[in-house]
């Protein structure tokens, strides 16, 4: 038979570990060996770690048979052995059994959970989501606006009870209306809600026609909306408690407004940065000049110097979008786009010919990048 690990080896802390850091270790070893987490292959291993953590756990989290453990090591806590007291049904229970409802909860994915004591399960209600599309305007200058979601009321028929009127709920016999039942799986006991009342702890024999025994019917609310400025795509807004109700009086989940941002006819958006392209005329280009370019609050001018090249960028500082986390706007960025003439005339034709024979004749001073290029061409083919 193997040897045993030393506990604290298994739970991976120090022997002067506090109890706080034995149960977080322990949780965060259950929550990753847990069986129902672990299926197909490696299933048993993931069995067999659990376990060992939860025996690691059980003997730590108890300081008598700690004390025993550290004197005497495993012989210590053995009850074969006679020196240590009682096993997983003493007193060291209690601890695991707590630390245990914690990681259930987190296993099987409860949302606040239901209290651990007697009583009806509460749970927390369901967040919501709403998909909201605005303009790159409304994204830079904020907004205010009004959405409309659904919402749950009492139901007018009923009063709230789910039951017919003139009828009233009972009291559920399969969990005595706490809400939960226990079930034994192996070697430890686990509180489930109630499957027959669903954790309400009652049975409604008629349920009420208009809500269907829900005791709620769901509407439609209107709700204020405030979109800072400088919001950007893909961030929430959170509005607290305009989720989905919670059952048995527990709070209602959230409601998050999630942002899409239209797709602008002049810009593209990279991150607080705006980026436009601007064409202009091969004579401008060749000639230099000023030219208006759009930005988000105006227009605005830039330079162009003689002999600008296509794809030759300029920055208009601070003409971009100030985030909802900045301190600072961002910059536009100008990207330039030369553009060539289409549909010309013959006289057109001509004058361009002739400016052409006017520029070859010029030599390579009128084409530096031409003659550049044509270099490098004749490089790789030597």
């Amino acid at each position: 038979m193997a040897s045993k690990r030393d506990y604290y080896e298994v739970l991976g802390v120090a022997k002067n570990a506090s109890e706080d850091d034995i149960k977080k270790a322990y949780r965060k070893l259950a929550m990753k060996y847990h069986p129902d987490r672990n299926q197909g292959e490696g299933a048993k291993k993931a069995e067999e770690q659990f376990k060992e953590a939860k025996e690691a756990y059980e003997m730590l989290s108890d300081g008598q048979k700690r004390a025993a453990y550290d004197q005497y090591g495993h012989a210590g806590v053995d009850p074969n052995m006679g020196a240590g007291r009682g096993g997983p049904g003493a007193e060291g229970f209690g601890g695991f059994a707590e630390a245990f409802g914690d990681i259930f909860g987190d296993i099987f994915g409860g949302q606040g959970g239901g209290r651990r004591g007697g009583g009806q399960q509460v749970y927390r209600g369901s967040d919501l989501s709403y998909a909201m599309e605005i303009t790159l305007e409304e994204a830079a200058r904020g907004k205010e606006t009004q959405i409309r979601i659904p919402s749950w009321e009492n139901c007018e028929t009923c009063g709230g009870s789910g039951a017919k009127p003139g009828t009233s709920a009972k009291t559920c016999g399969s969990c005595g209306g706490s809400g939960t039942v226990h079930m034994r799986q192996g070697f430890f006991s686990i509180q489930q809600t109630c499957p027959h009342c669903h954790g309400t702890g009652k049975i409604i024999p008629e349920p009420c026609t208009s809500c269907n025994g829900q005791g709620k019917v769901k509407k439609q609310k209107t709700l204020e909306v405030k979109i800072p400025a400088g919001i950007n795509e893909g961030m929430r807004i959170r509005s607290a408690g305009n989720g989905e109700p919670g059952v048995n009086g527990g709070p209602s989940g959230d409601l998050y407004i999630e942002i899409r941002i239209k797709q602008h006819d002049i810009f593209e958006r990279d991150g607080d940065d705006l980026h436009c392209t601007m064409p202009v005329s091969m004579i401008t280009a060749a000639l230099g000049g000023s030219i208006e370019v759009p930005t988000l609050g105006g227009k605005a001018e830039i330079e162009l110097p003689e002999g600008t090249q296509h794809g030759k960028t300029f920055r208009l500082r601070g003409k971009g979008i100030k985030g909802v986390r900045s301190s600072y706007p961002g910059d536009l960025y100008c990207h330039i786009a030369v553009e060539t003439p289409v549909k010309l005339t013959e006289h057109q034709k001509k004058l361009l010919k002739e400016l052409d024979e006017s520029l070859k004749k010029g030599g390579e001073r009128h084409s530096p990048n031409a003659k550049s290029w044509t270099d490098r061409v004749k490089d790789l083919f030597k």
